[in-house]
């Protein structure tokens, strides 16, 4: 059960992410349609206004899942309440509000228009891919983390310090720094890139995989009973890897952008390492799940937590590896292989770690200490294989095309290679199988939503017949 009241600030946070991911399928669904049709949606909402919804959206609502994730766990693992439960409420609010706000102003406003409103002159730091939000945005978004890490600081300043909270802690403060160089926009387009992996890269394959292990070695321990201090171990070495490879290796962006040659060598090698923390936390998960002392009632959770570590491994890891050295993205940078590489990654690293804590932490926010009932869990259960498969189907699509588009396009070198248009015009058959999964995917979804509304009542009698014996 929940052992501290301020732990239901996250259930906003947990619901609002939920609805931000629904709108980020409803848009992504939109872009493959308008791969096969490009027409369709404009001039409302032409491909990269869409594009551009999907992408924020996807970042937002990770955020908020990471930000109600730790104001569930931090207050359990520091063993304290919360330190401002009525400050994470109004963080909430302004979060919420700004990035409703700003992904209206994408939709109804044309971007230079709203460049424009936003008086972007002032202090230009739009235009770029990821970074599209208006500066007054960017400055809330910094208001908003510093408040929440100050929030999450301060409560296990006041309680107990495990490894878990100084993980997790460490990776929040720097996704807040890392943000910063969002507000850096030198007109050297070389010099732009640059720093603009500072943000992109050391988020994604930096301080976020601390966040994601952090999460996972917390919802291992409780549906478990694994000791703690053996957990803590593991994660010390994933994360020491993950940090390892993962600085260093953010000079796999730098092939292309004018960086010294050096780059081509340190981006290559450190960046062929990214795939060890991966493997080490699949080993990790199936390991503790092994070895459990108890058998949670939750299953679904630790379906979720094995799947997430799976899934993190071919995305962030094999998929990764398979376009990061030198030689091959001379050939594959800016493919479909990295469209295929980018949606298994975030999917399976980030997503999935989400709704983990999603499906441990909402039925003890709602009263069900054992988890959803056993009828609740099974519609999880085919939500979470639509979605996995369905993404390995629209990754492997992707795959596909990103090889034949290489070869059409890019291979040739006896002036018969194709024009980048007519490329596109021979894979259509693979964006329209890229486009079936994602409608599966979208039904997946559907079905994680609809499981927690079934069965509304306690599972209390259920847990006492499911329980195994402690080993």
């Amino acid at each position: 059960m929940m052992k501290y009241t301020s732990q239901q600030v996250a259930k906003p946070y947990f619901i609002f992410a939920l609805v931000l991911f629904a709108a980020q399928i409803a848009f992504g669904l939109l872009m493959g349609i308008q791969y096969i049709n490009g027409d369709i949606g404009f001039p409302a909402i032409p491909f990269n206004v869409a594009r551009m919804v999907h992408v924020n959206l996807l970042i937002i609502w990770i955020l908020f899942g990471f930000m109600g994730a730790s104001y569930y766990l931090v207050p359990e693992e520091s063993e304290t309440e919360l330190f401002s439960p009525r400050l994470a409420r109004i963080t909430f609010w302004i979060f919420a509000v700004a990035s409703v706000v700003t992904v209206l102003g994408y939709l109804l406003v044309p971007y230079a228009e709203l460049a424009r409103i936003t008086k972007n002159h002032l202090w230009p730091t739009m235009g770029r891919e990821f970074l599209e939000q208006p500066t007054i945005t960017k400055i809330g978004i910094v208001i908003v983390c510093l408040s929440f890490v100050f929030n999450i600081g301060m409560t296990i300043l006041k309680g107990r310090k495990t490894v878990i909270n100084m993980v997790l802690i460490t990776g929040l403060v720097g996704l807040a720094v890392f943000y910063l160089f969002s507000f850096y926009n030198p007109a050297n387009l070389a010099l732009d890139k640059y720093f603009w992996w500072f943000v992109v890269h050391l988020w994604v394959e930096g301080v976020w995989e601390l966040i994601l292990g952090a999460i996972l070695a917390f919802v291992l321990i409780k549906v478990t009973g694994v000791d703690r201090e053996y957990i803590e171990k593991w994660l010390y070495l994933i994360i020491a890897m993950a940090l390892i490879s993962g600085l260093i290796g953010m000079g796999h962006h730098y092939f292309w952008i004018g960086a010294p040659e050096y780059w081509l060598w340190m981006g290559s090698v450190f960046s062929a390492l990214e795939p060890v923390p991966f493997f080490m936390m699949v080993l990790f998960a199936f390991k503790v799940v092994k070895e459990r002392r108890r058998s949670h009632h939750n299953q679904v959770a630790v379906t979720w937590a094995l799947g997430c570590s799976v899934m993190a491994f071919l995305g962030a890891g094999v998929w990764g590896f398979l376009h990061t050295l030198a030689p091959v993205n001379y050939y594959t940078h800016g493919t479909q292989l990295t469209a295929a590489h980018g949606h298994l990654a975030f999917f399976g690293a980030y997503a999935m770690i989400v709704m983990c804590i999603i499906s441990y932490a909402m039925p003890i926010l709602r009263g069900r200490p054992q988890g959803n009932p056993l009828a609740a869990q099974r519609v999880e259960k085919f939500g979470f294989w639509a979605m996995c498969i369905s993404m390995i189907g629209i990754t492997l699509a992707l795959t596909a095309a990103g090889a034949w588009q290489v070869a059409m396009q890019r291979i040739p070198e006896s002036g018969e290679a194709l024009s980048f248009m007519a490329t596109q015009g021979e894979l259509m058959g693979v964006y329209w199988v890229r486009l079936g999964f994602g409608v599966i995917f979208a039904l997946g979804l559907v079905a994680y939503f609809a499981s927690f509304f079934v069965g509304r009542e306690t599972v209390r009698a259920e847990a006492g017949a499911a329980m195994p014996q402690t080993s």
